[in-house]
């Protein structure tokens, strides 16, 4: 029996995609003549077409645009505790951002309304000339939100605006979120490993402090990537002198490797650099010892370089 006999005998036609069989969902329709009318499905192999080594296009006339909302204090009735170590992490931020070429604006302390403001005039902004763009959040976390000085925003509220049909001078190019946020109610126990902390003034306290709540994964859509400071259900460490773990070591991998490897390469470097320290000192005694783990959700659809642009 023939492959189109035996179909037709099943009563059900086989479409066979990048090498896996599949059933047709359609039903068959009987004729007028007693014959089943079939639909088939040519093979369609896309690996043919994808090559892994293409690249975002990173030669446009601009970097891009880079938000930093910084978030130390919050209205009282918030109940959330001063953010202390954050200006470290913002200027740390700052300065890794700028060498890689981008147009650093940060906002200290701002409410909910400026906040989505200040985002939605960035959403509103022409990018054809730019490469990327990237938003930053230093802030108190929970669920699915990152709270502002007054109250909380969702994070999707807050990638909705970069989506292709609001912003279609970023379709097709990289959307950068990193989020500083706890985001949950564990500690991650140490597992032999000890950490290498970097030398700091021995005259300062540098105290680690634990932020509060916990926030979800999150997707966003084709071309965004979404960089947690810590994974999801465990805490996210801050020292009162020196910033967070995560941003301390993402802008020293950015100033090492920033300019030279892939980023979600570099993003994987900064797990593993992050996931090196512990807890030395802390007011949370329950904290002593525990560890933290990053992780981030690509949704790139090709391998993204900041290689130096030319003058």
């Amino acid at each position: 029996m023939s492959g189109a006999e035996g179909r037709r005998a099943t009563g059900k036609s086989i479409s066979q995609i990048s090498g896996h069989a599949q059933l047709d969902s359609r039903p068959t329709v009987t004729t007028t003549d007693g014959n089943q009318n079939i639909t088939e499905v040519d093979v369609l192999d896309v690996r043919q077409t994808l090559d892994p080594a293409v690249q975002y296009k990173m030669s446009h006339q601009r970097r891009g645009t880079a938000l930093i909302f910084n978030h130390e204090h919050f209205f009282w009735h918030l109940k959330l505790t001063d953010r202390r170590g954050t200006l470290a992490d913002r200027n740390n931020l700052k300065r890794s951002l700028t060498d890689l070429g981008f147009e650093v604006r940060h906002f200290d302390d701002l409410k909910a309304e400026d906040v989505l403001q200040k985002i939605s005039e960035a959403s509103k902004d022409d990018h054809s000339n730019a490469d990327c763009f990237v938003c930053v959040f230093l802030s108190h976390g929970e669920n699915d939100h990152v709270y502002a000085y007054d109250t909380y925003i969702k994070i999707e509220t807050i990638t909705d605006m970069f989506r292709g049909d609001k912003c279609q001078s970023l379709v097709g190019k990289p959307k950068i979120f990193i989020i500083q946020a706890c985001r949950g109610d564990k500690h991650d126990d140490p597992v032999i490993v000890q950490d290498s902390l970097d030398g700091s003034d021995k005259s300062i306290v540098n105290e680690t402090e634990v932020d509060a709540a916990g926030i979800y994964t999150l997707p966003a859509g084709a071309d965004f990537i979404m960089c947690y400071s810590v994974a999801q259900g465990y805490f996210s460490h801050r020292e009162t002198v020196n910033g967070s773990w995560y941003i301390q070591d993402l802008c020293e991998l950015l100033r090492k490797h920033g300019s030279s490897l892939e980023f979600t390469e570099l993003l994987t470097l900064v797990n593993r650099k992050v996931s090196y320290r512990k807890v030395d000192m802390c007011r949370d005694i329950n904290a002593i010892g525990k560890k933290q783990i990053p992780c981030f959700a690509s949704m790139l659809t090709k391998k993204l370089y900041f290689h130096p642009k030319s003058k």
